[in-house]
């Protein structure tokens, strides 16, 4: 059987092998520029010839304040004399800590529309206080300030106390090639970069550089890129500042640190408007939540897309499904999703179901979701080019002219998995509408969420392994001049666009259910409408590593609600690989084992032992009982932009002695939430000690509950917060059993009982674990969100919001909870109340109806309470 099914799949990925053996062959001549880019440069400069064949901007010529900025006009010296310029350069405060940088090369501004940028953000302005001198011209608003010298042209942004924000390179002006265009920051050697998505390699981008062309990358590898997604937002850092600078550019650009200039880094693009954006903090979540406002938060997402997802290429046939689903059952492994990839499909046909494979889909739905299984269905936005076959996806877009164009205007087909296939034109607004009534059977049969895969978009039998550069799609979208673009300007978009039509879509089909889309390939704003994941990684404990940079940039560059394929798709992962893999994932903002057709099986209770199997439901447990806190963070992020999952120094700006990011001392932990840091082992596969870094606010055990005693834990316990960096280390020793997690000292988290489903309901009291502050004054808090976990039904008040502190008294502790917000009534009837880092038992529990019994452990340095919970607060004193 895994003989045939691997045969299966050499044919299958044949034509993707030879694209990418194709692409590795001529890498080294791309990297030259002697192949790949001359293309696209020469596509660039025919479509918009009347640039300048050479451009610097070297000094300014003429200059004139508007209220919320200034635009100056700019020349180039020559001769040792300034020239007439031409170029028009504008800059603009949307926000007093948001600024807008547009510069046109032949005097006229390009046009002023965003795919990424929310239009009510990008035409948002403040009143400005011009500053001009005899050698600058600039502005400041109520938190920055913008000074542009006159000659040579360099523009500085400071915040008002001077600290330094970005500032351009004066014997590095900004220039134009043609349509090419390129600017130099200053790189100071203490200042580190975040961001770009998923782009492989380490979590700070110094000293690296990148490609911004989103590629069907299977077989990444660390060094690999492009890979899948455009995101061209950088996230500066340094000395306990962030800002960040977001190039609004389509086309193929670029992103290099440190590598042309030692002091020095550079953005730029091969065609397409020059169009960017200063963020300022000065906290990093400053930035991230500017970053929000600006091109949208995650959704709220559905409360089932929290729990453990089951998938592989392929599930097939019917039997193979409901095995699946029976067996996670039976072992009684939480579960909430079973995907279905392409092999559902009646000869890969996308909105097709293969009749002999899945004799009763509908049934198989129905007995799911009975099971309280949700299913995922992949639907590529390749359609099949089937003429006169009652195909409806290609006859209704033939109907609707809703089809990717060549020059010559017929419909361009590539080969993809379905053989010949068409694309719809997304950049269409009817067109997209047009692909979410696609979804209309699906949604009807009770498919609950879908799967946007090759939409970077992957072409076959092709060395560019995409559409010709000169691909033709018309722009017919609100906000946009109506015009046709080539494919060089639309390519990085397309997969936005494409999870676009099929959010609103099915959203429109489902008007009060949050729809649940995933994609591959996406832009600048693409969270607004997906989920994601990191693409076809490989079962190797590297990419394991790989995926924690991965998904700490993602959640930094907006997308907060992404994954891996746990175990790798990719190859079979050697045993203990797996059940790491799922101990980490636990943790992550999506939890979906994926595979690849022709490896071992890699569901949980595969490949490995019984102990193995007893490791991994352990952990997919945690998350369950986690699974209140998870979602009260996956609120948060849908408000604010702050992701799930967090750098250390999202959370800690500041913890550092010389305030560098501290995640450059911690080899791959990252935060879950604001209270939980993880700290694998950096090198999983070996058997080393390593050293773990806790932020100075003191923490806790999360699985025995004891207070960490370390040098530099007990120095902020005394007061003293100038502590050397190595005091924050703690010593580890891995572990395949387990894996290190720390609960915040000063956070209160609530923790639920364990359930199979998130759509079974707790049996029990909600638990609220206390882990006390270091010291008296120090924040406790924390918070729980909670709805019906499917619906818009919290829009009009039908949520429930609690809020939890607590106070170090100089007889014990005071825990107090809030009186309930909104009208959402929840599970549990009582709380347990477990206070943590107690050396002895309480002397007394009380609250305002009198006391209360409680139990004392030892083991677990844990006093324990259970108090009933009428909804209108509670305090409860401990006194020891």
């Amino acid at each position: 059987m895994r003989f045939a099914l691997r045969n299966g799949f050499r044919s299958r990925l044949q034509s993707r092998r030879t694209a990418q053996i194709a692409a590795t062959v001529l890498a080294p001549l791309l990297a030259l520029g002697v192949v790949g880019p001359l293309t696209h440069r020469a596509a660039a400069q025919s479509h918009e010839s009347a640039h300048p064949r050479h451009l610097s901007l070297d000094a300014v010529t003429a200059a004139h304040t508007l209220p919320n900025g200034l635009e100056i006009q700019a020349g180039s010296i020559q001769s040792g004399s300034i020239q007439s310029g031409s170029a028009v350069m504008q800059v603009t405060a949307l926000r007093d800590d948001l600024l807008r940088v547009r510069i046109g090369a032949t005097g006229t501004l390009p046009e002023d529309a965003s795919w990424a940028v929310l239009p009510a953000s990008r035409t948002a302005s403040v009143n400005v206080k011009a500053e001009n001198t005899d050698k600058t011209v600039g502005f400041s608003t109520a938190k920055l300030r913008v000074s542009i010298q006159r000659n040579p042209l360099a523009m500085t942004v400071t915040d008002l106390a001077g600290n330094v924000i970005t500032e351009d390179i004066p014997d590095h002006p900004i220039e134009f090639h043609g349509n090419e265009f390129r600017i130099h920051k200053r790189s100071p050697e203490d200042e580190h970069y975040f961001g770009l998505g998923d782009k492989p390699g380490p979590l700070d981008r110094r000293n690296e550089a990148f490609t911004n062309w989103n590629t069907d990358a299977f077989g990444w590898q660390e060094s690999t890129d492009p890979i899948y997604k455009t995101i061209p937002f950088v996230l500066t850092f340094r000395k306990g500042i962030a800002a960040g600078v977001f190039l609004d550019n389509t086309w193929r650009s670029s992103f290099e640190f440190n590598k042309e200039l030692r002091d020095g880094y550079s953005f730029g693009s091969e065609g397409g408007p020059l169009d960017y954006y200063i963020l300022y903090g000065p906290a990093p979540k400053d930035v991230i939540q500017e970053w929000a406002w600006m091109t949208g938060a995650t959704p709220l997402p559905p409360l089932w897309t929290l729990g453990y997802q089951q998938s592989r290429y392929s599930y097939y046939p019917e039997s193979e499904v409901r095995r699946i689903a029976s067996r996670l059952r039976s072992e009684h492994i939480p579960a909430d999703v079973i995907w279905l990839d392409i092999d559902y499909q009646l000869k890969n046909r996308p909105f097709t179901v293969d009749p002999e494979r899945f004799p009763h889909f509908d049934q198989m739905i129905q007995d799911l979701k009975a099971e309280h299984l949700h299913t995922v269905v992949i639907t590529d936005l390749h359609i099949a080019k089937l003429p006169n076959a009652g195909y409806k996806p290609y006859d209704s877009g033939i109907a609707g002219d809703h089809f990717v164009k060549n020059p010559d205007g017929s419909i361009f087909s590539g080969v993809v998995w379905p053989g010949p296939a068409v694309f719809p034109d997304f950049t269409q607004k009817s067109s997209r509408d047009w692909w979410g009534t696609l979804y209309a059977d699906f949604v009807h049969r009770g498919v609950a969420g879908f799967w946007n895969d090759m939409n970077e978009p992957s072409v076959f039998e092709v060395v560019s392994k995409t559409m010709p550069d000169d691909t033709q799609h018309r722009i017919e979208e609100p906000g946009f001049q109506t015009r046709t673009a080539s494919h060089l300007e639309i390519h990085n978009v397309f997969g936005m666009e494409n999870s676009r039509g099929t959010f609103e879509g099915v959203l429109k089909l489902a008007p009060d259910r949050r729809p649940f889309v995933m994609t591959r390939a996406s832009y600048a704003g693409g969270q607004r409408y997906a989920a994601t994941w990191t693409g076809d990684n490989s079962s190797t404990w590297n990419h394991l590593r790989q995926t924690t940079p991965q998904l700490i940039n993602l959640g930094l560059s907006g997308f907060g609600l992404a994954g891996a394929d746990v175990g790798g798709f990719a190859g079979s992962p050697q045993p203990e690989l797996l059940t790491k893999w799922l101990e980490i994932a636990a943790f992550h903002p999506i939890d979906r084992d994926h595979t690849s057709m022709g490896t071992f099986p890699q569901e949980p209770w595969e490949n490995g032992t019984t102990e193995d199997l007893n490791l991994r439901r352990k952990f997919i447990e945690t998350r369950y009982r986690l699974m209140t806190y998870l979602y009260t963070t996956a609120e948060e992020m849908s408000r604010t932009g702050i992701p799930m999952m967090r750098s250390l120094f999202l959370e800690f700006p500041n913890a550092s002695k010389d305030r560098h990011p501290i995640d450059l001392n911690t080899n791959n932990e990252f935060l879950m939430g604001p209270d939980l840091l993880v700290a694998p082992s950096p090198y999983e596969d070996m058997l080393d000690n390593y050293d773990a870094v806790l932020p100075p606010v003191g923490w806790y055990d999360f699985w025995t509950g004891k207070r960490i005693a370390n040098k530099g834990q007990e120095s902020m316990r005394l007061g003293n917060d100038n502590i050397p960096d190595k005091e924050l280390q703690i010593n580890l020793h891995p572990s395949v059993d387990t894996v290190p997690v720390f609960a915040r000292g000063g956070s209160i988290l609530p923790i639920q009982p364990l359930v199979q489903s998130t759509e079974e309901k707790p049996a029990g009291p909600l638990t609220l674990r206390v882990y006390p502050p270091l010291r008296a004054g120090n924040p406790c808090e924390g918070s729980l969100y909670l709805d019906d976990g499917i619906s818009y039904a919290y829009q009009k008040g039908d949520y429930l919001r609690l809020k939890f502190t607590c106070e170090l008294t100089p007889t014990g502790i005071t825990v107090k909870v809030s009186p309930r917000e909104g009208s959402f009534t929840p599970w549990w009837t009582q709380f347990s109340v477990e206070i943590y880092g107690a050396t002895k038992p309480a002397a007394s529990v009380t609250t305002a109806s009198g006391p209360v019994t409680a139990t004392y452990s030892s083991e677990h340095q844990r006093v324990a309470a259970i108090v009933p919970d009428d909804g209108k607060g509670l305090n409860l004193t401990v006194t020891y």
